[in-house]
């Protein structure tokens, strides 16, 4: 799991991008080892989102967008279509950060817009996946001929700090409703470590899925064709692989529900059978009775409320809101107070 590069800052100048690298192998597992042990342990068990993502479920996140159920991605990128020359102009800005950038493919409009104002502006990926930002960063380089990009590999909880001081107005991308990965109390923190990142006039637009009909959202996270299940149990392939776990995940099936009291869909791994389960690079012996489950996401929804209120509870105020024409999902600004 993780990347391969063991440096602690590995700038690629011979191409025409720049990638520091703050994470790691090492990192990963000491991390991953604590975050399983402790979750695993706990009386209702669970696994962070994080760990669905090595290149196999990277691949079958990037699946699940184009299914049928998954209405965020295709509507948050209408959204953006529509709004970006008209934030990137009208707020004056010289350079996007965009945390958890991935494949940064729905952002393209937001650089496509920023380029066009200034074709030499910078834009700053932030992901925990070295290998995943140089082909971000070679595809919009070649993409946008003379962009300086300057790409940061690390964690949220680590390593914001190391993004480079602001060059001119800023604008903080935080997109795919990625926030509601957040419990309800945490996301004032993060609001907070990304408000430092900030000057006055600078700007962070976030994207969040809206409350609504909740059939619709429980389709998004149980497709027709499988593709979410393959994703939920591949967290349980890489414990397997890192942590010498002996998960039979023909033993386990992928559960997604809503929670009416919290607004938000819980995603599951569910025993069915009992069974006992080993997890050897920790030492851990693991007791699952049928239909035991491990909680391995949330994806809390939102109101504009709900919206304002995590601004607020970081330092930031709303300033402004998009939806789309169903309401199904907004992408929202804030600034600083």
């Amino acid at each position: 799991m993780g990347p391969s590069l063991t440096s602690s800052r590995t700038d690629v100048d011979a191409l025409p991008f720049s990638v520091e690298v703050h994470v790691g192998p090492g990192d990963f597992r000491v991390e991953m080892a604590r975050d399983v042990a402790r979750g695993l342990s706990a009386a209702s068990k669970e696994l962070q989102p994080k760990y669905f993502y090595d290149a196999r479920g990277s691949a079958l996140f990037e699946q699940i967008t184009e299914t049928a159920e998954y209405y965020q991605t295709r509507t948050e990128r209408s959204i953006l279509e529509r709004i970006a020359p008209e934030v990137i102009t009208r707020h004056g800005i010289d350079e996007v950060v965009e945390l958890g950038a991935g494949s940064a493919r729905k952002t393209e409009t937001l650089l496509r817009a920023l380029h066009a104002r200034n074709a030499a502006a910078r834009y700053i990926p932030f992901d925990v996946d070295p290998h995943m930002l140089v082909d971000t960063a070679g595809r919009l380089s070649a993409l946008l001929p003379g962009l300086s990009v300057h790409a940061v590999a690390g964690d949220f909880e680590r390593h914001m700090a190391t993004i480079p001081s602001p060059s001119g107005r800023r604008l903080i991308v935080f997109l795919g409703g990625t926030v509601g990965n957040f419990s309800p109390g945490a996301r004032g923190g993060f609001i907070s470590k990304v408000a430092q990142l900030m000057d006055p006039g600078d700007l962070l637009l976030v994207g969040t899925d809206l409350v609504g009909d909740v059939a619709r959202i429980e389709a998004a996270y149980n497709d027709a064709t499988g593709v979410t299940s393959d994703f939920n149990l591949n967290a349980l392939r890489v414990l397997n692989r890192e942590l010498g776990a002996d998960f039979d995940l023909g033993h386990f099936v992928h559960d997604a529900r809503y929670d009416h009291a919290q607004d938000c869909i819980e995603m599951f791994a569910r025993a069915t059978l009992a069974q006992r389960v080993r997890v050897e690079e920790l030492g851990l012996d693991l007791a699952f009775a049928e239909g035991e489950e491990i909680r391995t996401e949330i994806s809390c929804k939102f109101t504009r409320e709900s919206v304002s209120q995590m601004y607020e509870s970081g330092g930031l105020k709303l300033a402004e809101w998009h939806t789309d024409p169903n309401q199904w999902f907004a992408v929202s600004l804030a600034a600083r107070d």
